[in-house]
């Protein structure tokens, strides 16, 4: 029990591993490695290239099926290139299996140890997060080591040797225990490694060993269907061509695979480097052949599962791309996009509140619509943004994480005042057969086209960080709160000389300028973020 205990924390730190490594390598070229993807679909071959690279970096075919899979949801690339790239990642696994068995056991302490050192001492730096690649690549190779060492006494246990001596050659058989073998490990690296040692210590036959490899590839597509199952439609459509495309490659090969394990019987290498050296081969062949048929894999997989058209895109976000968290800075840029998104709904409650300023009731409701699409958007960026990790931030990036938080409630808030003085509006004005003074209209109207303005002007500085605009956009503020005032005054002045629509409608009309101040507040908070920020470089440029 305590030497299966071993084993089963032997995968699970191989698995952790190469979750390090992917967290680690997406953090450092994280959008190099998606503009590599982005850049490569012109070309199958480049694509091929591309996802068998990316592959080998960040040691997951699951990472680069994640990428490639947000891309073709985004409507970034169709989707049979992105299955070309799915075949190379195929191949890109294999290769690294290859690699990381080689007697790699000297290097792993050594990566470990430097990787710590690197890490802990330079965590904010790109040089800490290659050290946790280190660590990650050290694991991996550790975890590999201690596989071997936890299934040797395994393998020549009586009751396993019986299990797998039922193992004779049935094809079919032998095939769904390496599927089942991948998804219990949730790796076909740990299942393929595990048939190598079974097989060097004679418990199955080389022919079965070949039999649970190719299994276990195909058990591998099962897992990538299983973690789109809960996904959008065209994640759904690149995994199942994946797993099509696995399921078409075993096809040929398992009534073969007597013959394969005859002729490889001849070569002259151990038992185990045999199945390794199949794995890398099979696949290789396998995703070559099958790389002409992308695009018709693609239009089977789209005629299967249909695209369902969003009935209003306006109620869900468009840039929060899930696979960008592991690259802050893209996860920050997308949280920014959505954010920008807000500030364009913002812009229509303005437009429309200002209709309904001159008497236009049907705009109520839509404008009750529009804020609960950005209560739905503030929410989604909240949520996406917390599920960034913080600790391995870049001080500016940290600094960008609070001003897009900041930004999208200043623009939350700004919707739910929106509304509130447009219900005002009707139910004080018009429904009460009230109207404003011509003057006071005009006022309103004139402060209503300085918000639009300045939120334009907010949104800019909010994206670019600029410090001149930053500046233009404070001195906006100041003129707008000036302007607010002189308004107020002449709004009293008015009272004073007993304008009969001005007395009718004074607490709405003030109500209404104090709530435009607080929205030009809210539109111009950015400036100082990005003001504060300057002169904080500055000194230290002086320091």
């Amino acid at each position: 029990m305590l030497t299966l205990l071993h084993l089963l924390s032997a995968i699970a730190l191989l698995v952790w591993g190469t979750h390090i490594v992917r967290t680690g390598i997406m953090r450092v070229y994280g959008s190099r490695l998606r503009r590599v993807i982005s850049d490569s679909v012109d070309k199958k071959l480049l694509a091929f290239m591309a996802g068998m690279g990316v592959t080998a970096l960040v040691q997951s075919s699951n990472a680069t099926a994640l990428l490639t899979t947000s891309f073709v949801s985004q409507g970034l690339i169709a989707l049979a290139p992105a299955l070309v790239i799915i075949l190379g990642a195929d191949v890109g696994t294999a290769l690294m299996v290859r690699v990381l068995t080689f007697d790699l056991s000297w290097l792993s302490p050594l990566l470990i140890f430097l990787g710590v050192i690197f890490f802990l001492s330079r965590k904010q730096t790109h040089a800490g997060q290659l050290g946790r690649v280190a660590i990650g690549l050290g694991l991996i190779l550790l975890a590999l080591e201690l596989i071997v060492q936890a299934a040797t006494p395994i393998t020549q246990t009586a009751g396993v040797k019986v299990l797998f001596s039922s193992l004779t050659g049935d094809v079919m058989l032998d095939a769904l225990v390496g599927a089942v073998f991948a998804v219990i490990s949730y790796s076909s690296l740990a299942a393929v490694l595990l048939t190598a040692t079974l097989t060097a210590s004679h418990v199955i036959s080389l022919e079965v060993a070949l039999c649970l490899v190719i299994g276990a590839n195909l058990g591998s597509g099962v897992l990538t269907l299983m973690n789109a199952s809960t996904q959008s439609p065209a994640a759904r459509q690149v995994a199942l061509g994946s797993m099509l495309f696995k399921l078409i490659g075993c096809l040929p090969a398992l009534p073969a695979i007597g013959y394969l394990a005859d002729a490889l019987a001849r070569i002259p290498l151990a038992s185990e480097e045999l199945v390794i050296y199949f794995h890398l081969f099979y696949n290789l062949i396998r995703c070559v052949l099958l790389l002409p048929f992308a695009g018709r894999m693609a239009q089977l997989c789209s005629n299967l599962i249909t695209t369902e058209q969003e009935i209003d895109p306006r109620l869900h976000p468009r840039h929060l791309d899930i696979s960008a968290l592991d690259t802050p800075v893209l996860a920050l840029t997308n949280a920014a996009r959505e954010t920008l998104r807000i500030g364009d709904v913002i812009e229509q409650m303005l437009n429309m509140y200002h209709d309904v300023l001159q008497g236009n009731r049907q705009q109520v409701r839509e404008i009750r619509k529009l804020d609960d699409d950005v209560d739905v958007l503030y929410n989604a960026i909240k949520l996406y943004l917390a599920q960034i990790e913080k600790t391995g931030l870049h001080e500016r990036d940290s600094q960008r994480w609070a001003e897009v938080i900041e930004m999208a409630l200043n623009l939350e808030q700004a919707g739910d005042i929106i509304e509130r003085i447009v219900g005002d509006v009707v139910q004080g004005a018009m429904g009460r057969q009230r109207a404003f003074s011509a003057q006071g209209l005009t006022e309103l109207n004139h402060l209503h086209e300085q918000l639009v303005t300045n939120l334009r002007l907010g949104l800019s500085v909010f994206l670019s960080g600029d410090v001149a605009s930053a500046r233009r956009l404070r001195r906006a503020k100041h003129r707008f709160r000036i302007l607010n005032r002189r308004y107020a005054h002449a709004h009293v002045d008015r009272l004073h000389q007993q304008n009969v629509q001005s007395l009718e409608t004074s607490s709405l009309h003030l109500g209404l300028l104090g709530d435009m101040n607080r929205l030009n507040s809210l539109f111009c908070a950015v400036a100082y973020n990005v003001l504060t920020l300057s002169q904080e470089d500055d000194e230290e440029r002086e320091v």
